[in-house]
């Protein structure tokens, strides 16, 4: 048996995922190792390799049915994989959650107050939008609107960093760029709290 934990935490760190998943379900199936920590690298090996749904019902069931740390990383992957689709409040919800299994989980700390800024944000953003239309402000060129949807791509894969340069990086040769300070003013904040 300790043959077969070495073989999936090699498979694992060896970045092999379909035979993490392998090593990982044999565990379970053939050894009956039920225990939280193996259905949680379980569950990771299954999102690395790309096996979604089987990652969020394993990561489900590790947050409904345990307590503490593991309950509370369950939780989080599951709002990181909700964030990644886009589903930012329910991504919220879960980050909320992680952390009252877990104060203590950094991690989820961090997506949670970084994606409830962002969502604070971007609503913002989006009624500012408006009134920003109807001021004296130059109307964004086409550059600064392509600029702008790749700095909200990279904002919805959490690459906060990134996207700030990219509007700063645009602004310095268009000036109608400026149209959207308010969103390079939330991700200016949302930087700050990385550092």
């Amino acid at each position: 048996m300790n043959e077969a934990i070495t073989s999936a935490a090699t498979a694992f760190k060896e970045a092999d995922y379909e035979n993490s998943v392998r090593q990982h379900l044999a565990l379970i199936d053939e050894h009956g190792m039920n225990e939280p920590e193996i259905k949680f690298n379980l569950a990771l090996s299954y999102q690395n390799n790309g096996q979604d749904e089987d990652a969020k019902k394993t990561y489900e069931e590790l947050s409904n049915n345990t307590i503490g740390e593991i309950s509370s990383f369950a939780s989080n992957q599951q709002g990181v994989m909700l964030g990644n689709e886009k589903k930012y409040k329910e991504a919220l919800a879960l980050f909320k959650k992680a952390l009252l299994n877990d104060p203590g989980n950094e991690k989820a700390r961090y997506n949670y107050e970084l994606l409830s800024r962002w969502l604070d944000g971007n609503e913002e953003n989006q009624e500012n939008e408006e009134d920003q239309e109807q001021e004296d402000k130059p109307e964004p060129s086409n550059y600064a609107k392509r600029m702008k949807a790749q700095a909200d791509d990279l904002v919805n894969r959490f690459e906060f960093e990134e996207a700030m340069k990219t509007m700063e990086s645009a602004l310095e040769i268009d000036e109608t760029v400026a149209s959207y300070q308010k969103f390079m003013d939330h991700l200016k904040d949302i930087n700050e709290i990385n550092q």
